[in-house]
């Protein structure tokens, strides 16, 4: 299994160095430079760990930390600092980091900390890497989709909602259970975000076949499933 990590660092050598060093141990790494950019990444899911660097421009580590765990995602956090006093690493950790490693610091030692999270992450859960319903198939580790033999291109949040729905089949899904399980939300924005991804799913899935798998349930939500 190919592990996804986010790396937030402002530093042009050290985070060329670290993605390098992430990329040669076979990890698949995505680079944000500012806080804001990281939190958007991050606020998407898709990542086993993130690696977060304390010092950012426009939103410290700090404030992207915070703003994460309140909006319920658990991704793990590895805080980079060069702040390293024991008061430092305490305020880091009680805010909801995993880790905390201070720089400068050797590459192995990041690797093994990241290592280490992903197998307490994973330690005693089943792997579920695929998801079938009918004609639909959903693989987990490629994240491709295919129904009817043909491939279905799903942006990130389409994917998630996708996602979503297929571990729930022929279940009444109502839109407070798509904010929390698909966009960390516990709390309703008030748009329209939600109709507009159903329908440009709907569309998608439509595209390859005739049969319908995504059904309003008028006052209620969604259903995932056959016309019956």
């Amino acid at each position: 299994m190919v592990h996804k990590i986010l790396l937030v660092e402002d530093d042009a050598p050290t985070a060329s160095y670290i993605a390098k060093g992430m990329t040669e141990e076979g990890f698949t790494v995505d680079t944000a430079t500012s806080g804001r950019d990281g939190l958007f990444l991050a606020s998407d899911g898709g990542y086993d760990a993130i690696v977060l660097d304390r010092m950012l421009p426009g939103m410290d580590g700090m404030a992207v930390l915070g703003a994460l765990r309140a909006a319920g995602i658990e991704t793990p956090v590895i805080i980079l600092s060069a702040l390293g006093t024991a008061e430092d690493r305490v305020t880091g950790l009680t805010a909801g980091s995993d880790d905390y490693l201070v720089k400068p610091f050797a590459f192995a030692e990041l690797l093994a900390r990241v290592r280490l999270l992903l197998r307490k992450r994973g330690a005693g859960t089943v792997v579920v890497t695929s998801l079938v319903y009918d004609d639909l198939e959903m693989d987990l580790l490629s994240r491709h989709v295919r129904r009817a033999g043909r491939t279905v291109d799903l942006q990130p949040r389409e994917f998630r909602l996708l996602e979503y729905f297929l571990r729930h089949p022929d279940q009444v899904i109502t839109r407070t259970m798509l904010l929390e399980g698909v966009w960390d939300y516990h709390f309703d924005p008030g748009t329209n975000v939600i109709d507009v991804h159903i329908s440009r799913l709907r569309r998608k899935l439509e595209d390859t076949t005739d049969t319908p798998l995504l059904h309003t349930i008028r006052g209620a939500g969604y259903r995932f499933g056959s016309a019956g």
